[in-house]
């Protein structure tokens, strides 16, 4: 097969040897049972739909892809979030797309990337122009939008390119030519290979702009957004993941050496998130905040404390102008927001709440907020993650149960927005970036769980047997004295390597006992595998750099995660009435005059 193969020869052939070549002629047999659609995504962003059989595994996979594509996949992965398929596809769901991606091992600034064809070709796919990936519950009002642009691309109504932003997004039309959805490909996000705005660079899976957020996992993240925000609380514009075929769509030729751009009208098939347009009239940062209602601020501030929004400003919150009973315009202002792709770090990350120093974020919750809050389950909310998002890695998961508690915790405490957002935000003192005290609990815990696991040897485990009640009276008490540390790790972060280190020269530690402790100080002491609370395996070499990460949560296993989050909560009520006490401090300043 010629390497610049046609896309409909690649298809062709891709359907040939997924009946025959590697499971016999079943054309009698009738339809396999067991049979679903997956889509194969390479690192540069190509896109094509290939149904397996039950016997499929990896390897016949990759094979076949090979045939079809020409192009190499011996030294290749096939990858569904936080889990390399060696061989069983069990797991994979219909609809559901799944990254093909170089080796760690095998690659190198010289490597280059999968792609079909020495020019990267990106193969077009017969099926329909917009396919809904995945089996969500709420995706309903998703159709009636995917025909109203299906029905319009078939009228030869084009969608338009936005020339706003980083990446590469495009609006949808209907037959009217009105605009109906805003879509954004995975592969031309900031720093994707197909990014059209010259910030391409980097190969789908590799860190993005924020270090805890990989090129091409935006779109699952603006999905994840709209499922979290229950009964349409916070107004998240109706959102899905898509397989959508289209000649509109930019793709980049001859990435190393250099940004020539394909124009050939050819249709190009992409994964891609494709959300509802809102008609509006501004964004925030057009408007005057004070003009904004409290509910408005309050209900998107939830929200983006749940899901540790990394990117929340102004610019993404839509405006409308709703009109007062008597039909005027001017009765108040509408907030939509938007632009999710950066929130679900894969660890804890320093937040961005625009919203923080607005006045209404200082005002109470209502009983109605605060009812709100009461009833969401941060356990019920990832386990429905992990259903309608297969794809999704667990480190993101951790990272929604643990705000999610903290939100809950620091709102039955009294605490309202604008404290809350603090506590999770980061400070700068000089040129050195501080945990924020939301970070500080999580080290703390961290390092209760690390000394746990340390200092149990066996006589400890007898003394458990004979004096129970004992022990647990000191854990409480030694807990309550671990948290007069905590503004001093906050002050000097490497006071906690440099306790570590004090604890090492004492204790001996095992290579478990090592890993762990070790773990404290953003430091793998091993490149092993190994695996989650659901069996997903993690591959040392793919996990993202520690960056300016203070906690991670990745890697910790189901004992340790639950023990964390035991040791999270029972130090969280000293971190609140210390965040009361500091408010009371600045309060009773200004009431003397005092800067």
């Amino acid at each position: 097969m010629s390497p610049n193969v046609p896309a409909q020869v690649a298809v062709a052939v891709l359907r040939r040897i997924t009946s025959s070549d590697f499971h016999g002629n079943r054309a009698s047999e009738g339809k396999p049972v067991g049979r679903r659609r997956v889509f194969i995504q390479t690192e540069t962003g190509c896109v094509l739909g290939i149904e397996l059989d039950r016997q499929d595994n990896a390897h016949t996979v990759k094979r076949k892809l090979q045939l079809a594509l020409h192009v190499p996949t011996e030294e290749s992965s096939l990858v569904f979030g936080d889990l390399v398929l060696k061989n069983d596809l069990s797991a994979i769901r219909g609809d559901s797309p799944l990254l093909l991606t170089r080796s760690s091992m095998h690659r190198s600034s010289s490597t280059p990337c999968l792609s079909p064809g020495v020019k990267d070709l990106h193969q077009s796919d017969s099926s329909g122009p917009v396919e809904l990936l995945g089996c969500s519950s709420r995706r309903a009002p998703m159709k009636q939008l995917v025909g109203d642009a299906v029905n319009a691309i078939r009228r030869g109504v084009d969608p338009v390119p936005v020339h706003s932003g980083l990446g590469g997004a495009y609006y949808f039309r209907n037959s009217s030519g009105d605009k109906v959805a805003i879509v954004k490909p995975t592969d031309e996000e900031p720093l994707a290979p197909n990014n059209p705005k010259g910030f391409a660079g980097k190969a789908l899976g590799q860190p993005g702009l924020k270090r805890s957020v990989r090129v091409g996992e935006t779109g699952f993240r603006e999905v994840a957004a709209y499922l979290l925000d229950h009964g349409g609380f916070a107004r998240v514009p109706p959102t899905a993941l898509v397989k959508i075929t289209h000649s509109v769509f930019h793709v980049n030729v001859g990435m190393s050496g250099g940004n020539t751009c394909s124009r050939k009208r050819q249709c190009i098939s992409k994964i891609a998130s494709f959300q509802q347009f809102i008609p509006h009239d501004f964004d925030a940062s057009d408007y005057g905040t004070s003009s904004f209602a409290v509910s408005a601020i309050h209900r998107i501030g939830m929200l983006d404390v749940r899901i540790l929004n990394t990117d929340r400003h102004a610019g993404n919150l839509l405006v409308r102008k709703v009109e007062s009973g008597d039909g005027r315009l001017g009765g108040w202002m509408d907030l939509i927001p938007i632009d999710h792709g950066l929130c679900l770090p894969e660890s804890m990350e320093d937040p961005y709440f625009e919203w923080i120093h607005w006045p209404q974020a200082s005002v109470p919750f209502s009983e109605d907020e605060l009812e709100y809050i009461a009833n969401l389950d941060p356990t019920r909310d990832s386990d429905m993650l992990r259903m309608e998002l297969p794809m999704i890695r667990e480190a993101c998961l951790r990272v929604l149960v643990l705000c999610t508690i903290f939100l809950k915790q620091a709102a039955r405490f009294g605490l309202c927005l604008a404290e809350i957002g603090e506590m999770m935000s980061r400070e700068l003192r000089g040129m050195e970036e501080e945990p924020s005290e939301l970070e500080v609990v999580c080290m703390e815990a961290r390092r209760l769980v690390a000394e746990r696991e340390v200092l149990r040897p066996k006589a400890e485990l007898q003394e458990e047997e004979e004096g129970l009640q004992f022990h647990v009276e000191c854990k409480e008490d030694d807990q309550d004295n671990t948290y007069n540390s905590l503004q001093a790790f906050r002050r000097h972060p490497s006071k906690l390597e440099e306790s570590i280190e004090e604890d090492e020269e004492i204790i001996d530690f095992t290579h478990v006992h090592e890993e762990s402790a070790a773990s404290l100080k953003g430091v793998n002491p091993t490149e092993t595998t190994q695996r989650n609370q659901t069996g997903k395996a993690y591959d040392r070499d793919e996990t993202l750099p520690f960056g300016t990460s203070f906690v991670r949560l990745a890697d910790m296993s189901e004992e340790e995660w639950g023990a964390f989050l035991e040791n999270f909560q029972a130090l969280l009520q000293s971190a609140f009435h210390d965040r009361k006490c500091l408010a009371t401090k600045r309060r009773q300043k200004q009431r003397l005059g005092i800067a």
